[in-house]
């Protein structure tokens, strides 16, 4: 594992009208942000792992819970059989692609006789390659229980920067009509949506975004 100290109708507990969840419309911003709590910069780290890692199980196993209590199952298949669609090797860089967990240390508590903490598996995500331009990023999660303090958007960043270095210039991505915070967050993230804002989401079943990272070249 390297270490520094991102499909589908995914995620249904969100109420949805024709005009998309949260009542988004072409033209309008997205939503801002919620105020984040302030994470101890040290508190983090970035470990680049596989995504049949045992430091990858909590993202695979919530994804999972999360995708089967938004979506009904489709022929019998439960939502959640899209985290095993693509085999484990696409997310290494022998392939192109890149998988990473964001774990966060929690401080001793010098007045307890405890052993060193322990890093927590707190976000992740990951890309695969597509073309010698495009990645497309996927399995963008957060745990529940650290939710609303900016996360997604730092394994965004560092996803991103890391495409950049391998020499991709676009990403792509994917999500679901049921799941509002991923998209108001790649609104945010100045992700194009390649499907009408003011469309019924349920129609459109998959909403997918595109982004130019940088020029060819540049």
């Amino acid at each position: 594992m390297r270490t520094h100290a991102g499909g589908g109708r995914h995620g249904a507990q969100h109420e949805l009208t024709a005009h998309g969840p949260g009542g988004y419309r072409r033209g309008m911003p997205a939503p801002a942000d919620p105020t984040p709590d302030a994470p101890r910069p040290d508190a983090f780290a970035v470990v680049w792992t596989t995504a049949d890692a045992p430091l990858a199980r909590p993202l695979v196993d919530d994804l999972a819970r999360d995708y089967d209590a938004r979506y009904e199952p489709n022929d019998g298949i439960p939502s959640s059989a899209e985290l095993t669609r693509y085999p484990v090797e696409l997310f290494t860089p022998e392939r192109g692609g890149a998988f990473l967990i964001l774990t966060e240390t929690a401080p001793a508590d010098p007045a307890l006789d405890a052993p060193a903490p322990i890093a927590t598996a707190v976000a992740g995500g990951a890309f695969i390659r597509v073309d010698g331009d495009t990645v497309e990023m996927k399995r963008v999660w957060t745990h529940p229980d650290h939710r609303r303090r900016g996360l997604a958007r730092r394994v965004m960043a560092v996803l991103e920067a890391e495409a950049l270095a391998r020499g991709y210039t676009t990403a792509q991505l994917t999500t679901g009509a049921r799941q509002p915070e991923a998209l108001g967050l790649y609104l945010r993230l100045g992700y194009e949506p390649l499907f009408d804002l003011d469309g019924d989401y349920e129609q459109i079943s998959y909403l997918r975004f595109r982004k130019v990272l940088a020029s060819p070249g540049a």
